[in-house]
């Protein structure tokens, strides 16, 4: 994954599956050197020092976006099951950076290349799915997954040849289908032509050439 796509696709990633890149609050967008990262750093290292974990944050941006890494003995802890306290520190970082609708920063917090290391198994597997759909011809329904992960799969898959991708549910129980495109030809028009062969061969001879029965007719 190129760096200007990978860059494209973690700002992406930092709404929700169903939420427009700019949001609907207007606003705009920081830029490098305007102190949204020193806060960013400094709100999580606090997070992080009330969970009692020992930790400490670097800081790197540039004019899309500011990273966060978390390193150190308890940087596992601060990833959680399937980065799900990552997730977690990434939305309230954001939230708090950017509460004002002016100078909007993306924030991605990372540990160590957890991050890397997790989109690309994510979108392997992703890709592997649209390909059974499209081999099997019919919907492929993924496990749920945080907003995050939902959104990386659309992406990833959006010029997927021959699927289509949309969410279902609720919550913590949102997930994606994967949905392959509708084949042409054969059984279309409501399947009028398995009906045909279903028929067997017409009988197109003259009704008065046709065989008739004419065994003699017991009497009662």
């Amino acid at each position: 994954m190129g760096d200007d796509r990978k860059q494209e696709l973690e700002g992406a990633l930092l709404l929700g599956d169903d939420e427009e890149l700019e949001g609907e609050s207007g606003g705009t967008r920081g830029s490098p050197g305007d102190g949204k990262a020193e806060e960013a750093m400094e709100f999580l290292s606090g997070v992080l020092y009330r969970m009692g974990l020992e930790t400490r944050v670097t800081v790197r941006e540039d004019d899309e976006q500011v990273v966060l890494d978390i390193q150190g003995a308890d940087a596992g802890r601060a990833i959680g099951k399937k980065g799900a306290t990552l997730d977690a520190l990434q939305f309230l970082v954001n939230k708090v950076v950017n509460r004002f609708p002016d100078g909007r920063r993306y924030v991605v917090v990372d540990s160590g290349d957890y991050r890397e290391r997790h989109d690309a198994s994510l979108v392997n597997m992703a890709r592997r799915e649209a390909k059974r759909a499209v081999e099997l011809g019919r919907t492929v329904t993924l496990e749920p997954m945080p907003a995050r992960d939902r959104r990386l799969i659309h992406l990833s898959l959006a010029k997927f040849p021959g699927v289509s991708t949309k969410s279902n549910g609720e919550g913590i129980g949102r997930r994606i289908q994967i949905i392959p495109a509708r084949r042409n030809g054969g059984g279309g028009g409501g399947g009028g032509g398995r009906r045909d062969r279903d028929r067997g061969p017409r009988d197109d001879r003259p009704r008065d050439d046709r065989p008739r029965d004419d065994r003699p007719r017991r009497d009662d």
